[in-house]
């Protein structure tokens, strides 16, 4: 009797043990994973150029890291980068024409206007160079081009990107210092200038299957190097500097929280740490820097051209209203800085 008892007595505790851990575990508070907020989505329209050379899927995740955001990326011409963000379809200009840039700031549809990096446009052309310009000046060199062009010299063509981009507006200031009027003298002068309507990869592709001379900026040209026939001919020339600048975009129906996260997004590019990364750029693989970063070196450009590059972007609205003619960039020529190694990176225009 004692024995069954005893029996009784473990079988009551094992029972109550188990429904003791049970009821524990259905009265435990069990914790919550912490909500995350869906990132915020920033769409940058940029210039084929800068597209091409992978520099911003390089600091695409930098930016992201520090910030709840997602950035979509669209690239194109310049003119047509510039449409978008006045049609309100984008939140970030990122382009190289400075012409372009500054009419879009006057007109009230732009903020915070920085340049953060430079680097040279060079015209490229076959091996053997058919029309004899190779070390001219740019100005000398397009003049050259049109006269053999013209009178249907053997294998002397010119690609254009003719799609009213920062390159396509460099070119023609290029014919415009040669003193020809590009609309009238050369856009339509003959078949030996080609108008592609395309980026700059494309147009370059376009020209070393044509055995023809381009214009390009030189870090796209290093970037496809290895998939073209096409060399630098013409590399030296103050009309072929290559001026990258960033503005916020702004319109009465651009939510403010877009417009912040936009100037965080200039504020990075700007930053010594990104400065730094962007001079790094392309050395590993191409033996040198696709881009000059502000931080490195502040190029002399006609005024205005080379906007604020160390002032933090924080304006949420225009300072004077839309029409009204702002005040240009400090002049480069005042801007002008003697070029400073950063981390052993020297210039390399």
């Amino acid at each position: 009797m004692v024995k069954k008892m005893h029996i009784g007595l473990i079988a009551a505790t094992i029972t109550l043990l188990v429904l003791t851990v049970w009821i524990s575990g259905c009265t435990t508070t069990q914790t919550t994973p912490a909500t995350t907020t869906t990132p915020q989505k920033l769409i940058i329209a940029t210039t084929t150029s800068l597209y091409d050379t992978g520099l911003l899927d390089y600091l695409k995740p930098k930016f992201e890291a520090q910030n709840n955001v997602k950035l979509l990326i669209t690239s194109q011409g310049t003119g047509k980068a510039i449409e978008l963000a006045k049609n309100g379809d984008a939140d970030v200009l990122l382009v190289h024409s400075p012409s372009q840039e500054l009419a879009f700031m006057q007109s009230g549809n732009g903020l915070n206007r920085r340049s953060f990096a430079s680097n040279s446009f060079i015209v490229v052309g076959p091996t053997n160079d058919p029309a004899g310009i190779k070390d001219m000046t740019p100005e000398a060199g397009f003049t050259t081009l049109y006269l053999k062009g013209t009178n249907k010299t053997a294998n002397v063509y010119f690609v254009s990107r003719g799609d009213a981009s920062g390159t396509h507006t460099a070119e023609q200031n290029v014919w415009k210092g040669a003193k020809y009027n590009y609309t009238q003298d050369i856009a339509k002068s003959g078949s030996w200038y080609i108008s592609a309507g395309k980026g700059m990869g494309e147009t370059l592709q376009m020209a070393s299957e044509k055995g023809a001379y381009a214009l390009t900026d030189e870090g796209t040209y290093l970037a496809y190097r290895n998939n073209l026939t096409v060399v630098p001919v013409i590399s030296k020339g103050s009309s072929l500097l290559n001026i990258y600048s960033v503005m916020t975009v702004y319109n009465d129906k651009q939510p403010a929280d877009k417009i912040q996260m936009a100037n965080k997004f200039i504020n990075f590019l700007i930053s010594p740490q990104t400065q730094e990364d962007i001079g790094n750029y392309g050395m590993d693989k191409y033996g040198k820097s696709l881009f000059i970063p502000m931080s490195v070196s502040v190029p002399n450009a006609t005024a205005g051209w080379v906007g604020d590059y160390s002032t933090p972007a924080t304006a949420l609205a225009p300072a004077t209203p839309a029409g009204t003619a702002t005040t240009a960039a400090p002049s480069t020529a005042s801007a002008m800085t003697t070029a400073k190694p950063v981390n052993g990176i020297g210039t390399n225009a």
